[in-house]
């Protein structure tokens, strides 16, 4: 039987006197395969976010008498739109592999990796279907993004 070695990556966050944590020198660490996997959550939940807001905007007009049948009203309404529906279905798909790869992955690791990510990618995404996201000018823009390639590639240690 043939050993297998994995290739892991340097991720610079310290993850004290975590039970069963891969460091070392006090510095987390994880697969390329779970890297990987993080990347693809981030991806998922920012990527879907600006759709899923896209899609809900009719929901304000819809109308039923008492909380019940409001309630109703608005998840038939959200429920048929496909619109909707997809990167509802594609964001939860991002929450199960979040969730499998919590099992092996760090959660002083994972957490802040994946949110961060996601955060850049909702903005991009944002950014590409016309949101307005704040800031002063498209420079502003720019200068983030940068930093925040940098930063993620730093974490990466790439």
């Amino acid at each position: 039987m043939a050993a297998t070695h994995r290739k892991y990556v340097t991720v610079s966050m310290a993850t004290e006197g975590l039970p069963g944590s891969r460091k070392r020198g006090g510095v987390a660490m994880a697969t390329a395969g779970q890297a990987l996997a993080l990347a693809l959550v981030a991806a998922l939940w920012g990527g879907t976010g600006p759709f899923l807001r896209a899609a809900a905007a009719g929901m304000e007009e819809q109308r039923g008498r008492g909380r019940l049948r409001q309630l109703l009203a608005e998840l038939r309404f959200l429920s048929l739109n496909w619109q909707y529906l997809v990167p509802f279905l594609l964001n939860q798909a991002g929450s199960l592999l979040f969730y499998l790869t919590l099992a092996s992955t760090d959660l002083s690791l994972a957490v802040p990796l994946c949110n961060s990510l996601a955060l850049v990618v909702t903005l991009v995404t944002g950014k590409i279907l016309g949101e307005d996201i704040g800031g002063k000018s498209e420079s502003h823009f720019q200068h983030f993004l940068k930093k925040s390639a940098f930063i993620a590639l730093r974490l990466l240690d790439l």
